[in-house]
């Protein structure tokens, strides 16, 4: 973090702040410098080498004001995470960002910030709090579905001399073609199908139940409206069908046997097995769902106000965290608008709800922190760290130091501070059973 920077914070209406940042001539001057060794790669200096002539130099032939250009475009997006860091706010949404004038050398650089933040709780009674939890527990119909579904995977397929019905699997050859005319991707060999599975084109399917091994048979269908291959949507076409085998999926029986298949020796001991595991997982899930209502009930407690403009910035925060989670997926943002059917106004309206939960919980959060002191000791961030970086081969230490760098140590001492609070709200409520319209 630049050590060269100075705020003065203004609170501002509807959870608004105004930052006015400076950053001193030294740090200026500094980016300036690095801006002008940067910039003697791309230019031609009569009696220096490309890239080796010193800054100075640089900065007397393509002058002064370029330099520094260059160099507030390259630092402002540190110097903003630098701003924000010493003014101790959290933003939410979009900054908007002024720049004065460009400094003449020994003067400093001035910007004013314009964000919102976090919005302030006032708390009520967030300790001791009545909170409803269920009791955890496993219908012996969810283990049947949990044995049904070994089964499903257990199962076979072995080849009928009957006519195809749904849930059949048939092997077949296609040919297919619009008004006589063969289509790309629309012949294929030996495919195996499920009936009734939704995977081919609507009432594709349909039309080979009855089926059997050596039967040709004709399938008519309309592709649909939108159909990804537009040349094809809303067409007819006719496929020539040979249906090669009809097979049934044959599930194992319900017996010692298919327990030893999963590693047990009798059906009883799977039947155990199963309730275990559910049983914790059910256990699991009671527990997340009692934080979340002792959160809750101190949220309710609390008087929070929080401006529209401030949900609505979250939502689309926390559109594009999601747009960068899919990305690792390989789904970029038209992709996922086609497949959701839905636009992003739309997806960001359906997200509000959700943003304005989290806006008044993380207030909540804050205020408890504050009014607890509950400040992460170094133990405390270096084990977070630690967890956090999972494989990485960087101890904790440097983590940390890395983090103090980046300017975004407040964010994760924010982070562990909150979860503190979390902790204090969970640890001192009182369960009650949970009402059977609840539960």
């Amino acid at each position: 973090m630049a050590t060269d920077i100075s705020t003065t914070l203004t609170e501002l209406p509807e959870s608004r702040v105004r930052v006015d940042a400076e950053v001193g001539p030294a740090e200026v001057e500094r980016r300036v410098t690095r801006a002008a060794k940067l910039l003697a790669g791309s230019i031609r200096v009569p009696g220096f080498r490309p890239g080796k002539a010193p800054p100075a130099v640089v900065i007397k032939r393509i002058g002064r004001e370029a330099v520094v250009d260059e160099a507030v475009r390259e630092s402002l997006g540190a110097w903003y995470r630098d701003a924000i860091d010493d003014a101790h706010v959290v933003p939410v949404g979009e900054p908007q960002v002024d720049l004065g004038e460009l400094p003449k050398e020994g003067e400093p650089l001035k910007f004013t910030i314009e964000i919102g933040v976090r919005p302030k709780a006032e708390l009520g009674e967030y300790k001791g709090l009545e909170v409803e939890k269920r009791e955890p527990g496993v219908p012996d119909e969810q283990i049947d579905q949990e044995l049904e579904s070994l089964r499903e995977r257990a199962a076979k397929l072995d080849t009928v001399d009957r006519q195809a019905q749904r849930g059949d699997f048939v092997v077949m050859d296609f040919a297919g073609s619009v008004d006589g005319v063969p289509f790309p991707g629309g012949e294929g060999r030996d495919q195996m199908i499920e009936l009734g599975s939704g995977r081919l084109v609507p009432g594709f399917e349909d039309q080979l139940e009855g089926a059997v091994g050596g039967e040709e048979r004709e399938v008519t269908i309309t592709f649909p409206e939108d159909y990804p291959a537009e040349e094809l949507a809303a067409k007819e076409a006719v496929f020539a069908v040979t249906v090669r085998e009809v097979k049934a999926k044959q599930l194992p029986a319900l017996d010692d046997d298919l327990a030893v298949e999963a590693g047990f020796d009798t059906l009883d001991e799977l039947r155990d097995d199963i309730r275990s595991r559910l049983s914790e997982n059910e256990s699991q899930r009671a527990e997340a769902e009692f934080r979340e209502a002792a959160l809750d009930a101190a949220v309710e407690a609390a008087t929070v106000e929080v401006p529209d403009a401030l949900v609505e910035a979250r939502a689309r925060e926390m559109w594009d965290s999601m747009l960068h989670s899919l990305s690792h997926q390989g789904i970029n943002r038209e992709t996922y608008l086609q497949i959701s059917g839905t636009t992003e106004e739309e997806t960001i309206e359906k997200a509000k709800p959700d943003a304005d939960v989290a806006l008044r919980r993380e207030a909540v959060l804050a205020a408890i922190a504050e009014a607890e002191s509950l400040d992460p000791s170094e133990e405390e961030m270096l084990q977070a760290v630690a967890e956090a970086g999972g494989g990485e081969r960087v101890k904790p230490e440097k983590l940390l130091e890395r983090l103090r760098k980046n300017g975004r140590l407040d964010s994760l001492k924010d982070d562990l501070s909150q979860r503190k609070a979390w902790d204090i709200v969970v640890d001192s409520a009182k369960p009650v059973p949970a009402t059977a319209s609840d539960s």
